[in-house]
C-alpha cells in the first residue's frame, strides 16, 4: 500500500485578496464558487482521491471514517482510516496540521492541533483510536507536523501563560511565547511513539508569508495538510522546501 501526503500553501489558487490565493475553507467568507475551484485544483494536482473534510471545533473529537463523504464530518479535529482511495484532510491558518500513518496496519489520521485541541492531548488521543480500533503499535506509528506558528511568534497573555506552566510546565513557555510543537512532540513521545518517527516542519506560518497566518492577518484563508494510501508499488519521494512538503511511502 502506498501513503502519500503533502501540505499546500497560499499559491496557485483562485481567490482573491485576503484569501488569495489558494484558500481551502468554506468558512472564512472567500467566495465558496473559488473554495470549490481551489479545491478541484486541489485534486488534480496531486491525483487525489475524495477528501474528507472537518467541520473543526477546536477540540478533541476523533471519528473514524469507512467510506467518502461529501459533507464536513461534523464537530470534528481528527479523522483515521483504514480505507485505501480516502484522502483526509486538516485545514490550518498557524494551528499544526499532524498527518499520522502506520505503514504496518495501513492506517493513517489527519489532525488539527490547535492551542485547545493540543491541551486536551488530542494527538495522544489519536493514537490511543489507532491503537484501539486498529491495532497499530504506537512504535509503527510515523508523524509529521506540518507548517504552523512557532515559538517566535506566538505569544500569549500571562494568565494562560500561567495555565501552562503549572498544567504541563515552564519549559513550553519561552518569554512569554507558547512552543505548541514541543508540548505536542512531548505528549507523542509519553504516547510511546518513537522519537525518530516524528518530523517537525521549521516552516513558521507567522513568519512566512507563503502561508496563511490567523496571527499575522485575521482575516485570510486556510491551507491544508493531506494524506491518503492507494495500492501500488513502493513509490518513496520526499521534498521539503518554502513552498511545499510532499511524500510517498509504502
Amino acid at each position: 500500500m502506498k501513503i502519500t501526503y503533502h501540505f499546500t500553501n497560499r499559491h496557485g489558487g483562485v481567490s482573491t485578496p485576503p484569501y488569495d490565493t489558494f484558500n481551502l475553507a468554506l468558512h472564512v467568507g472567500d467566495n465558496p464558487a473559488n473554495v470549490i475551484k481551489n479545491r478541484t485544483i486541489l485534486k488534480h494536482r496531486y491525483n487525489t482521491p475524495d477528501i474528507v473534510w472537518m467541520d473543526q471545533v477546536h477540540h478533541a473529537n476523533i471519528q473514524i471514517i469507512t467510506s467518502p463523504h461529501t459533507e464536513p464530518i461534523p464537530h470534528c479535529d481528527a479523522i483515521v482510516t483504514d480505507q485505501p482511495n480516502i484522502a483526509l484532510a486538516v485545514m490550518v491558518a498557524d494551528c499544526i496540521p499532524i498527518l499520522m500513518f502506520d505503514p504496518q496496519r495501513h492506517v493513517i489520521a489527519a489532525i488539527h492541533a490547535g492551542r485547545n485541541g493540543t491541551f486536551l492531548q488530542i494527538a495522544p488521543k489519536t493514537v490511543e483510536v489507532m491503537q484501539k480500533a486498529f491495532g497499530c503499535m504506537p512504535s509503527n506509528i510515523h508523524v509529521i507536523m506540518g507548517p504552523s506558528i512557532h515559538a517566535c511568534c506566538y505569544e500569549i497573555g500571562d494568565d494562560l501563560a500561567t495555565i501552562v506552566e503549572k498544567s504541563f510546565g515552564k519549559v513550553y513557555m519561552q518569554n512569554g511565547r507558547l512552543n505548541l510543537q514541543q508540548l505536542n512532540y512531548d505528549q507523542l513521545i509519553q504516547a510511546s511513539i518513537t522519537k525518530e518517527h516524528i518530523e517537525i516542519s521549521n516552516i513558521c506560518t507567522c513568519c512566512h508569508p507563503d502561508y496563511f497566518s490567523y496571527r499575522r492577518e485575521g482575516t485570510t484563508g486556510r491551507f491544508a495538510g493531506v494524506i491518503w494510501m492507494e495500492e501500488g508499488e513502493v513509490i518513496c519521494k520526499y521534498f521539503n522546501t518554502m513552498r511545499s512538503l510532499y511524500k510517498s511511502i509504502e
